[in-house]
């Protein structure tokens, strides 16, 4: 009876023991075998599910040691009983009693964050030939045996394994300290740690702000175009968010500046349009702020992937009265999914962010914290970025020449040279959200721009181009097979050995 209620897809790419080793414990969790009856044996089991004998008895064996199993002589293995809560272990396939009607769960929400317009991609994105998306880098180019040696050296006991504690609400010293002294003097800005918090990225640390500063009486002043998930998480505390334009220096100020408690701004690389903040605007803001007694929330999110041969330092770096707040991320450039980053704030700020971040999460986990401290310490995260710098400079190029010779009638903002996106505008009447759902049936993804405008007039002949997510060999086709999307032609057929590129 057993045999029938074990089912195991293995998939190519994966160990059969770890597969095996899975579908088992699922089913012992599931409470599907009962205590009173043997497993099937090494030699059923392995010819129901066409695998070898020796990985079955590998894998029994193993949850013998764990304590999943125990071994009868003569007679096979048994469920533990310390895995069943009576004598015989419920089946999922019984009726489940009649209960309740089920909370209306809609009319309980006293927020409803889905409801917040966000830009968003194909969930499988990663499989379009042609996937100019922005914020994911190469994970080829990730710098895997350095990290592996850091990984290696953190778990091999020679060192005492403080990542292993609770941190409670604290972070860990060697990471702050490798921040202080190897990220922040490169922007111009010189910290106490007790100015510094790890966050899990930028997204969080806007966050956590706007949780601590923010309420249905906070107005603040933001860049438009603008970074939509930073406005959500505004908005979510029911905070009045007022636009501002902008223009070749970055953003502009106007007479609604005087009402607004903060502002938000990417003067780095301005998310979307990759517009530098000048200097004389920064001053200008700094300015503002100081006479008016406001605050700043700089989000320098570009800071460590700019390719820019001589940037400007922060606008924290010009501010001597601790009114800017700065935001930062150590993840942007070497892996997203690490969600690694970090604020810099006044103490007064930080201790009373920290209790915050405890509620919500107590503190980032301690294990990448350690190994992004170390992966610092000795010098991999600089040289890394020093080859992803090199090789963004090759990506703008090839995609620049690509919208010259394909799409002449895109018009780039100057100020996207160095940024890491390309911010284009078409010429009017060219909707690049329907431009947008042509091209992804050529297997082109492109980021429509109207998501990250404010207001009732929002233009639709804006779109991003990312860079870093494409094969650079795929740039150039990549750009015509748009402009073929863009002029209604059938995609050019092009041989670029694509037949193993499986599409959504």
């Amino acid at each position: 009876m057993i045999l029938h209620r074990l089912h195991i897809d293995f998939v190519a790419g994966k160990s059969l023991q770890d597969q095996l080793r899975q579908g088992l414990v699922s089913a012992i969790l599931a409470g599907i075998f009962p205590v009173d009856e043997p497993l099937p044996s090494c030699r059923k089991l392995a010819l129901q599910l066409r695998i070898s004998r020796n990985t079955v008895a590998l894998v029994f064996e193993r949850l013998q040691e764990d304590g999943y199993l125990v071994s009868r002589p003569r007679s096979g293995y048994y469920l533990h009983p310390s895995w069943c809560q009576s004598e015989g272990c419920a089946l999922p396939y019984d009726d489940p009693a009649p209960g309740p009607q089920a909370p209306d769960w809609s009319a309980r929400f006293k927020v409803c964050p889905s409801n917040y317009q966000a830009s968003l991609k194909p969930a499988r994105w990663m499989n379009y030939p042609f996937p100019f998306i922005y914020g994911q880098p190469d994970i080829t180019r990730f710098p895997l045996e350095q990290w592996r040696e850091v990984s290696r050296k953190m778990y091999s006991g020679q060192h005492e394994q403080h990542w292993l504690r609770d941190q409670i609400d604290q972070d860990v010293p060697e990471l702050i300290e490798q921040i202080r002294q190897r990220i922040l003097p490169k922007r111009g800005i010189v910290a106490r740690a007790e100015e510094i918090l790890i966050t899990q990225g930028s997204q969080n640390a806007l966050y956590m702000l706007a949780q601590l500063l923010f309420n249905r009486r906070t107005r603040v002043a933001v860049e438009n175009p603008m970074f939509r998930e930073a406005i959500n998480a505004f908005s979510l505390q029911g905070s009045t968010v007022v636009p501002h334009s902008l223009d070749d220096e970055g953003i502009c100020l106007t007479e609604q500046s005087a009402s607004c408690d903060y502002f938000y701004v990417t003067p780095s690389h301005q998310a979307p349009t990759g517009i530098v903040m000048s200097s004389a605007r920064r001053n200008q803001l700094l300015s503002f702020a100081r006479s008016h007694d406001r605050v700043i929330i700089e989000d320098d999110y570009d800071s460590e992937t700019n390719f820019d041969p001589h940037p400007q330092p922060a606008l924290k770096a010009r501010d001597t009265d601790g009114r800017v707040i700065y935001v930062g991320s150590l993840s942007k450039a070497l892996s997203p999914g690490l969600r690694l980053g970090y604020l810099v704030a006044p103490a007064e700020l930080i201790d009373e962010l920290r209790p915050l971040r405890r509620l919500m999460y107590r503190h980032p986990p301690t294990t990448i914290a350690y190994q992004m401290a170390q992966f610092l310490a000795l010098g991999y995260y600089e040289s890394y970025l020093k080859r992803y710098r090199q090789d963004s400079a090759r990506r703008w190029a090839l995609v620049d020449q690509a919208l010259d010779h394909w799409l002449p009638q895109a018009i780039r903002s100057p100020a996207s040279n160095h940024a890491n996106a390309f911010w284009v505008q078409m010429p009017h009447g060219i909707n690049s959200e329907h431009l947008a759902w042509r091209a992804a049936h050529a297997g082109v993804l492109i980021e429509p721009g109207h998501s990250h405008f404010l207001g009732e007039q929002v233009p639709m002949n804006y779109f991003r181009l990312g860079f870093h997510a494409i094969q650079p060999a795929r740039i150039d086709i990549g750009i015509a097979r748009l402009a073929d999307a863009l002029h209604g032609r059938h995609s050019r057929n092009i041989d670029l050995a694509l037949a193993d590129v499986a599409m959504p």
